[in-house]
C-alpha cells in the first residue's frame, strides 16, 4: 500500500465523526476525575449515572459553600459548609445534636446519627436538597453562573433538584481522607512511637474493644450501637429506634468514623464528653446497662468496664490521634472557591 498513514488518518477521522453523529448533537465533553484510595480500603462504587468528572465535582464544590443552596425555609443564607468546616474535618463543634463529620462517605450505606436515609450519597443529597435545604432551583436557575456550570457538568443548563443533588453526590465522593500518620504505617512510610503502638494494641484487642465498631480501614462499622450512654431513653436519645421501630434498636445510634477524631469534639450524638480522654473513660467505667445495650459492650459475666489503667488509657488516646489527616484539612482543593 502506497499511502498507508494516509489512509489510517481517514479512517480515524470517519470513526470519530461517525461517533459524534451518534451522541448527537446534544452530546458534552466531561474530564473523568479518579480517586485512588490505598490497596486496603473498599472498593468504591460509583454509579454508572453519576460518573465523577472535574466539572460535576467543581460544580458540587460551589454549591457546597454557597448559601444560595438554602433559600427558603429555615436554614435560608445557611450553606452546607456553615456547618462543616474544612479545618475540622468538615463538622463544627454545637450544642445539642452533634454535626457528623463529612469524610469518606463514598463508602457509606446510611446516613445521619439514625440512619434516617439509606441507599448511596444521591439519596440522602436527594433528602438534603428536597428537606433539609429546601432548594429553590429557581433561584440557582437566575444566576449568573451556575447554568453554564450544569451546563458543563451534565450537558443541560436547565436546572433540576436531581442535577443538584447529582453534583452534591459527586463533591462529597471526594472528600476523601487517607493520608494520616496511621495510613502511613499501614504503607511502611511512617512509624508509630512505642506510646502509639501500645496504644494500637489496646484498639485492636479485646482489652479496648475499639475494632468491633470502628475496624481499619474506614474506622467505622456503619451499623448501630447502643453503647451506654443512658440506661432509659426519651425523645431523640432513643436514637434509630425512632426510625425503625424495634426496641432492640433504643439508645442505638450510627458509629461516626474515627478518622480525623481528634478534630471533631464534642463527641456522641448529643457533644456529652468534650475531649477524647472523657469518651474513652465513659468505655472504661461509665457504660450504662439497659435492655438493648449491644452485647459488644459487655465483658465475660456481663461486666461492662474496661478496667483500663492510666497508662493504658493515655495510649490509647495517642493511637486515636494518629487517625488526623493534615493534608485533608489543609487542601486548598478542598475549600471553599470564593
Amino acid at each position: 500500500m502506497k499511502y498507508p498513514a494516509l489512509l489510517l488518518l481517514i479512517l480515524l477521522a470517519s470513526c470519530t465523526r461517525k461517533n459524534m453523529e451518534e451522541l448527537g448533537p446534544e452530546a458534552h465533553l466531561t474530564t473523568p476525575f479518579e480517586i485512588e484510595p490505598p490497596h486496603y480500603f473498599p472498593v468504591l462504587d460509583i454509579p454508572a449515572n453519576n460518573p465523577l468528572t472535574e466539572e460535576g465535582i467543581e460544580l458540587g464544590r460551589r454549591l457546597y459553600y454557597d448559601p444560595i443552596l438554602s433559600t427558603n425555609g429555615p436554614l435560608a443564607g445557611r450553606s452546607c459548609s456553615s456547618c462543616h468546616d474544612q479545618v475540622t474535618s468538615f463538622s463544627v463543634p454545637t450544642e445539642g445534636t452533634a454535626v457528623l463529620p463529612h469524610v469518606n462517605l463514598a463508602w457509606s450505606q446510611n446516613f445521619l446519627w439514625t440512619g434516617k436515609v439509606n441507599g448511596g450519597l444521591e439519596d440522602v443529597m436527594r433528602f438534603e436538597v428536597n428537606e433539609f435545604f429546601q432548594v429553590d432551583v429557581s433561584v440557582l436557575q437566575a444566576h449568573a453562573v451556575y447554568p453554564g456550570m450544569f451546563e458543563r457538568a451534565f450537558g443541560d443548563a436547565t436546572i433540576t433538584n436531581e442535577a443538584v443533588a447529582k453534583a452534591l453526590a459527586q463533591w462529597f465522593r471526594r472528600l476523601v481522607s487517607t493520608d494520616s500518620k496511621f495510613d502511613r504505617y499501614l504503607q511502611h512510610t511512617e512509624m508509630l512511637t512505642d506510646q502509639e503502638l501500645s496504644g494500637m494494641m489496646i484498639y485492636l484487642s479485646e482489652t479496648g474493644d475499639c475494632f468491633h465498631c470502628h475496624g481499619i480501614p474506614l474506622l467505622t462499622d456503619n451499623a448501630f450501637h447502643n453503647i451506654g450512654l443512658d440506661a432509659s431513653f426519651t425523645g431523640a436519645d432513643q436514637g434509630r429506634f425512632l426510625i425503625t421501630g424495634n426496641p432492640t434498636d433504643l439508645g442505638a445510634f450510627k458509629a461516626p468514623t474515627l478518622r480525623n477524631i481528634a478534630l471533631t469534639a464534642p463527641y456522641m450524638h448529643d457533644g456529652r464528653f468534650a475531649t477524647l480522654e472523657e469518651v474513652v473513660e465513659h468505655y472504661n467505667s461509665g457504660v450504662n446497662p439497659s435492655p438493648s445495650l449491644d452485647p459488644i459492650m459487655t465483658k465475660p459475666g456481663q461486666i461492662t468496664q474496661l478496667l483500663l489503667g492510666p497508662q493504658q488509657k493515655a495510649d490509647l488516646v495517642a493511637f486515636l490521634e494518629t487517625f488526623t489527616d493534615d493534608a485533608f484539612i489543609t487542601d486548598p482543593e478542598l475549600g471553599s472557591p470564593f
